[in-house]
């Protein structure tokens, strides 16, 4: 015999069958995907991310490292959306001629006839001409990076002061037009002139380094280079903040390359760590950077969690 009421529990007693409470609904308040999607809401509310200083000055920060897939490009335009997320006006500059933060910011940087960043360094248009409005945020703009750029180590070669190039660009009285509050500049991985000019336009270099096997590798020699910087051409570049990108918990190497990162840099380093995502590497082809694309995620967090580091450490 079927139950006519299956949602109401029966027991058997000396007395025959009798009806039982209802049982309680199931709920999945406390489910991972529950939590993720209630800390998207919080992030994408606005001002639930809450409101961030502004710094006493526009920062210019160089993201430098001369070891391709470190999380670099990840880190600029994430940062900056994060900042841009908390009420702070954001730039980024895109100098590598792959575009891949141009991309991530939503720009498009293949357009035909479109301004970037390689007409700005050889003085065809003021940075005015060049920067768009990202469409992920009303705060964030980019510089965007075309295929011309690169050549353009080449042509700025026999330039004037062609280590001076950016610096000359970025007009002050634009940035403050914009209201920009921090400026990233993107570099390719190399230790060529492109690099060259973003650490003698900006005054704090940002180094991402990857918390695996080869992460240190080649950061000597950028070291080296940002001193070179330092005695010819721009004595007020340092290196501000480091931050460590692609941490796997699972192994042991992970946590022994950050403790070495920590030993030699000291405070420089967030305390805040990047966690190995799928999700990150995802967003980009989306045209977006992780707090778009999954606001609620663990890279989401870590990155908008550094990105308050770096703005409270501004003005403390």
């Amino acid at each position: 015999m079927v139950d006519e009421n299956p949602s109401v529990s029966r027991e058997t007693t000396t007395d025959g069958p009798r009806p039982l409470e209802p049982a309680e609904p199931v709920t999945y308040d406390d489910t991972p995907i529950a939590a993720a999607a209630a800390r998207a809401s919080q992030v994408l509310t606005p001002g639930g991310a809450g409101q961030l200083p502004r710094p006493p000055h526009t920062r210019i920060l160089t993201v430098a490292n001369q070891k391709g897939g470190v999380g670099k490009t990840t880190t600029a335009v994430n940062l900056a959306a994060g900042l841009a997320l908390r009420g702070l006006g954001v730039l980024v500059i895109d100098l590598d001629p792959q575009g891949n933060a141009s991309t991530a910011l939503g720009i498009d940087h293949r357009a035909e006839g479109i301004n970037s960043v390689y007409e700005m360094l050889l003085d065809e248009v003021p940075l005015r001409d060049a920067i768009q409005n990202s469409p992920n945020h009303d705060r964030l703009y980019c510089v965007p990076a075309t295929l011309d750029l690169a050549g353009a180590e080449i042509e700025l070669v026999s330039l004037v002061a062609r280590e001076n190039r950016l610096r000359n660009a970025l007009q002050e009285e634009t940035l403050n037009e914009y209201g920009i509050d921090y400026v990233f500049i993107d570099c390719p991985p190399s230790l060529g002139l492109l690099t060259v000019n973003a650490m003698v336009a900006a005054r704090e270099v940002l180094i991402p380094i990857q918390c695996e096997y080869y992460a240190l590798e080649g950061v000597g020699q950028l070291l080296r280079n940002i001193e070179l910087v330092q005695a010819h051409l721009n004595p007020a570049l340092h290196v501000s903040t480091v931050v460590l990108t692609m941490y796997d918990g699972r192994t042991k190497l992970a946590d022994q390359v950050a403790e070495e990162v920590r030993r030699h840099f000291g405070e420089k380093v967030l305390s805040t760590i990047i966690p190995r995502s799928v999700k990150v590497s995802e967003a980009p082809g989306f045209g977006m950077t992780i707090i778009e694309y999954d606001p609620g995620s663990r890279g989401s967090m870590s990155y908008l969690d550094a990105a308050r580091e770096l703005a409270v450490r501004a003005v403390s």
